[in-house]
């Protein structure tokens, strides 16, 4: 099973760089910034797709134990657990295709813990020109024995009050 989440990984991430905006060129291969990036474009990968089933095992084994994903929205913040989000998402990626990706990334890194700030699009289907919604994911990212894991996502999509700041816009 690692081996195949490993594969899918580095899929997600060989597609990604072909495909993001921002001029920053991928990581090393085998570097934590790789492995951080990998399991970051993983999340999305597996978020990603035409209506229908997504691969829920994987998602949740890209995040740490007690980890958390958070939505901050103008009508306040919602809190959820990884299986939480999956039982709220579910009905609608099932009725409806969605495909969301990173078109800014931005990591730092101190030791065992990380943040990444991924500017992303998010449309209803891959071909279409116009993202139906952009804003920012933040991640929180934490070393669980050799695997870099998810601890927590915190997203507020783009809105007229909250543009998509230049810093965290792509290159």
């Amino acid at each position: 099973m690692r081996n195949v989440v490993i594969a899918g990984l580095l899929a997600a991430l060989a597609l990604a760089c072909a495909t993001t905006r921002d001029a920053a060129p991928p990581p090393p291969v085998g570097s934590d910034e790789f492995d951080i990036q990998a399991t970051v474009l993983a999340v999305y990968n597996v978020i990603s797709g035409p209506a229908g089933r997504r691969d829920w095992k994987v998602f949740e084994a890209l995040f740490a134990p007690e980890a958390r994903m958070v939505v901050a929205a103008a009508d306040g913040v919602r809190v959820m657990t990884p299986k939480e989000y999956v039982e709220r998402a579910t009905p609608r990626f099932n009725e409806k295709g969605f495909f969301e990706r990173p078109v800014a990334t931005r990591i730092v890194r101190y030791g065992n813990i990380a943040h990444v700030w991924s500017t992303y699009e998010s449309r209803e289907t891959s071909t279409q020109e116009k993202p139906m919604a952009r804003g920012i994911n933040s991640f929180q990212m934490v070393r669980v024995g050799s695997a870099w894991k998810v601890q927590s996502i915190v997203w507020q999509q783009e809105d007229a009050a909250h543009p998509i700041p230049p810093q965290f816009a792509p290159r």
